[in-house]
């Protein structure tokens, strides 16, 4: 590893702050257009389950460019990366803010989200090489920060701004942030790079990328398209085949672009498929509650927002006791009870109606808000427990790429989940998206209680030696 000159303290001391800016933009845009879909679509005039392709597209956009991006960074170097990264993310959201119809908008939420890809997992790595050993767990809880205050004045901005200004706004937000970053990371933050780079798997990721692009297309158009049934059922089968070639690929290639060979180990594979099937569950919330909320019983886009504060409130609030929590009763225990309270809280929602009282929606939202919280803690630190040091890059990068794929395709099961309840999505009635978006609950409440069967095969004692350090990681 080649690194720049010895920094000074100033400097050192800038690295946390300008990584953090990143993650709050990038944690901001996450949430604050979920409030907005509605509206949103409304201009657009297009259903209002039509923009989950605008979400969707975000998310797979990361899963697919997040496993390059350490090899990216260790071959151009981490300020070089991290620049060309907010740059990509800020011009994505100008034309996001820009765009005239849905399509544009998918096509510059893809450009962002290949910024998005690249700026969290090298702003980890730049933290990770600037601090020691004995100061990097302060400065990754201070980098931590913005991905929690994020998801919890999302929601509100984003009602705030559709209430009182403009949708566009929601993306122009990210240019003046933008801009200041990319000056104050030409200026600031070190460069680091490798002297030798592997050469990057190619084969691997075009299989991958490719597998996942077409898979998320088909789960996007299903139901809204003019595609026969026969041309969807033969690019599902084109997905699978490449998502297949990429694992026999992986087996034989030294370097490949994910490792698979972890999956060896119980702890990762119970964190990462538990994970994968309950976020296809709880995913899709973020993209139901506000079409209930609005659509369904007709509170305004500020009011919705204010109802889903609560859920990143009892997150950040709550934070402190989840440590003690896993050290006291494990991982297994955990999951196990954690899952199937989770799942049946999502299908509880299936009784906020018209009659429900705002102290009651506020009480489901706080729980929510906890428990959610409490089962991606428990994951994503599970996923470490027993992966050699050497490997933990290679686990982060698994981690990260399974959890943006689970939660765009749980974005697409919640809309196809509601879609099967509604006669008519472009026309649909707030009755009809009450029952719409109810019997969806129900069904991916199910789903979610379905996942405790992977965490059962958990032992007592795994991830005891994570366990005082579960708050660590937040997803």
């Amino acid at each position: 590893m080649r690194d720049t000159p010895e920094l000074t303290d100033t400097a050192k001391s800038l690295v946390p702050w300008l990584v953090a800016v990143a993650f709050f933009m990038e944690s901001l845009d996450t949430t604050i257009l979920n409030t907005a879909v509605p509206t949103v679509a409304a201009a657009l005039n297009v259903a209002p389950l039509s923009m989950k392709a605008v979400l969707t597209s975000y998310t797979i956009s990361l899963a697919v460019f997040i496993p390059i991006s350490g090899w990216v960074a260790d071959r151009y170097g981490t300020r070089r990366v991290f620049a060309s990264a907010i740059g990509i993310f800020t011009l994505g959201s100008f034309l996001c803010g820009i765009s005239a119809d849905i399509h544009l908008l998918v096509a510059c939420r893809i450009l962002q989200g290949c910024g998005g890809a690249m700026m969290v997992p090298v702003g980890r790595l730049t933290v990770v090489r600037t601090f020691a050993k004995s100061e990097l767990i302060r400065a990754m809880s201070f980098v931590a920060i913005p991905g929690l205050i994020g998801p919890m004045l999302g929601p509100l901005a984003g009602g705030l701004i559709v209430g009182y200004l403009h949708w566009r706004v929601i993306f122009f937000v990210n240019i003046p942030i933008g801009l200041v970053g990319l000056y104050m990371v030409h200026r600031h933050l070190p460069d680091f790079r490798a002297e030798h780079n592997d050469p990057l798997d190619v084969v691997g990721f075009i299989l991958f990328g490719a597998g996942i692009a077409i898979l998320s297309y088909v789960l996007e158009v299903f139901g809204e398209t003019s595609l026969s049934g026969r041309e969807v059922a033969g690019l599902l089968a084109i997905s699978v085949a490449l998502l297949c070639g990429y694992v026999l690929h992986a087996r034989i290639e030294p370097k490949p672009l994910l490792h698979l060979s972890l999956f060896k180990l119980r702890t990762l594979t119970c964190a990462i498929a538990g994970g994968f099937v309950t976020r296809l569950g709880a995913g899709g919330m973020p993209f139901l509650l506000p079409l209930l909320y609005q659509v369904g019983l007709g509170f305004s886009a500020v009011q919705s927002g204010l109802l889903i504060m609560p859920q990143s409130i009892a997150a950040m609030s709550l934070k402190v006791v989840m440590p003690k929590i896993l050290a006291r009763f494990g991982y297994r225990r955990v999951l196990l009870i954690n899952t199937v309270m989770l799942g049946a809280l999502i299908a509880l929602f299936s009784t906020v109606g018209p009659q429900t009282s705002i102290a009651m929606i506020v009480a489901q939202a706080f729980t929510f808000g906890f428990l959610s919280s409490m089962q991606y803690t428990s994951m994503n630190t599970l996923v470490y427990a027993d992966v050699p040091t050497a490997e933990t890059s290679a686990a982060s990068t698994i981690m990260s790429t399974n959890q943006q794929m689970s939660l765009s395709f749980g974005v697409a099961a919640a809309s196809l989940t509601t879609a099967l309840f509604i006669p008519d999505r472009f026309s649909t009635s707030a009755a009809q998206m009450i029952h719409g978006t109810h019997e969806a609950f129900v069904l991916l409440g199910a789903l979610t209680v379905l996942s405790a069967a992977i965490f059962y095969m958990l032992r007592d004692n795994d991830g005891a030696s994570v366990s005082q350090h579960g708050a660590a990681i937040e997803g």
